[in-house]
């Protein structure tokens, strides 16, 4: 099963709140960390497997 992918500038929901990936990241371990803003500003990073899309 394979990972899914996000791309800046998508809408996500966390397990916080909604938001919009402003980042990707690789880690060491060879996965993808996803950097998404929420609405106040803060920035916070999560594994794919936290995130689903958000719908229109």
């Amino acid at each position: 099963m394979s990972a899914a992918m996000f791309k800046p500038g998508e809408r996500v929901i966390t397990p916080r709140s909604q938001g919009i990936v402003i980042d990707v990241a690789p880690t060491p371990s060879g996965q993808f960390v996803f950097g998404v803003e929420d609405e106040s500003g803060e920035v916070t990073y999560f594994t794919s497997k936290a995130l689903r899309g958000a719908e229109s």
